[in-house]
């Protein structure tokens, strides 16, 4: 999850499954972008979905997928350093809530493997 204007570096891609431009910010991200692809269970995936509505701000997930049979898994892509910055698990939570309220039942944290 990032501000919807987040300003960081951005890594630009053309991937068969994405619907759009698939735009990554960091390492985990891009790293999770490559699994989808690879994944035959994802159908298409879109990247940077904004959560709409929320009180607390403009938000956007990492990625919202479609898998086979229709049913939406949604992926939040999240250091492993930042785990447990209070602000991390905030935004998690709130991320959760909303696909939960949308009636997203596959919500999963992608995180970076331990060096």
């Amino acid at each position: 999850m990032r501000k919807k204007n987040y300003k960081g570096r951005c890594t630009k891609r053309s991937l068969p499954k994405c619907q759009s431009v698939c735009r990554t910010y960091d390492a985990v991200q891009f790293a999770c972008a490559d699994m989808l692809q690879a994944d035959d269970e994802v159908t298409g995936f879109r990247c940077n979905v904004l959560l709409e509505g929320l009180a607390e701000g403009e938000y956007t997930s990492d990625f919202v997928c479609e898998k086979k049979g229709g049913e939406v898994m949604v992926c939040e892509c999240v250091s492993r350093s930042h785990m447990m910055k209070p602000l991390t698990v905030k935004l998690l939570d709130l991320s959760r809530n909303y696909w939960l309220k949308h009636n997203v039942s596959d919500w999963r944290i992608v995180i970076d493997e331990d060096k």
